[in-house]
């Protein structure tokens, strides 16, 4: 998690949580947060924005696919007032950088959690929990984690950054950027720059902890290598 947040700002998304790897000691705990192996710590913010369904309170707006297809064609902010129903009051722009963020890491725990734009594996949760059935009907699909901030409600959060770096090239969810027909700009200068992998290892190094942890250059450098290279294999910018 932490290196997905540091993935973040090095590609100038700058909408996730803040995350930080610790390592915690306090006896009320439970074991595997107290064995020695640091954990990712999140800061919450008290800001954030859940609807009061305690049935769907991972989200600020309640939105299916459908109405999410339909906000993408008004480019809300832009050529739609973006306090209209159906722009749900966030920018354009900011699609856009949820969709770019959740397709180079394979994301799809928030755009497509019932798996319908790949083929995932059977101990999958999204297969277990039978919702890949529902992707015959499109108008029962739901998106999940969509947050804003209660002092800025037209810009979203990134939660739940559950990734697949090592996400197979003939099996990428290409579902997640359908609709979206441009990207952040500053994104794609550095993705095209060549200089993602050092810009990485710089950002990650600012966490003590994190780096130590997973071995400083030589832990981190296959990693980040397997980041950059399945974006290049994704061949959409």
């Amino acid at each position: 998690m932490s290196c997905l947040f540091f993935f973040i700002s090095v590609l100038g998304l700058n909408r996730s949580l803040p995350a930080v790897l610790r390592t915690f000691h306090s006896e009320i705990l439970p074991y595997r947060f107290t064995s020695g192996t640091p954990r990712p710590v999140v800061w919450w913010d008290p800001d954030i924005q859940h609807l009061t369904d305690t049935d769907n309170d991972q989200n600020s707006v309640p939105l299916s696919w459908v109405q999410y297809q339909q906000l993408l064609q008004l480019h809300c902010g832009s050529e739609a007032d973006l306090r209209s129903e159906a722009c749900v009051g966030v920018h354009h722009s900011e699609w856009e950088r949820l969709a770019l963020f959740d397709f180079l890491l394979q994301v799809n725990d928030r755009l497509d959690r019932y798996c319908c734009g790949f083929t995932p594996d059977p101990t999958e949760e999204c297969v277990e929990n039978l919702l890949q059935a529902k992707c015959r009907n499109t108008k029962e699909l739901l998106l999940v984690h969509i947050l804003v901030r209660k002092a800025d409600p037209s810009r979203l959060v990134f939660i739940d950054n559950a990734g697949r770096p090592r996400q197979s090239a003939d099996n990428l969810n290409f579902r997640l950027v359908e609709g979206i027909h441009e990207f952040p700009e500053k994104a794609v200068s550095v993705l095209r720059s060549g200089c993602l992998e050092s810009l990485l290892l710089r950002s990650l190094y600012t966490d003590g902890q994190f780096w130590a942890s997973r071995g400083g250059v030589g832990g981190l450098r296959p990693l980040i290598e397997t980041y950059t290279a399945q974006i290049h294999g994704c061949q959409v910018l």
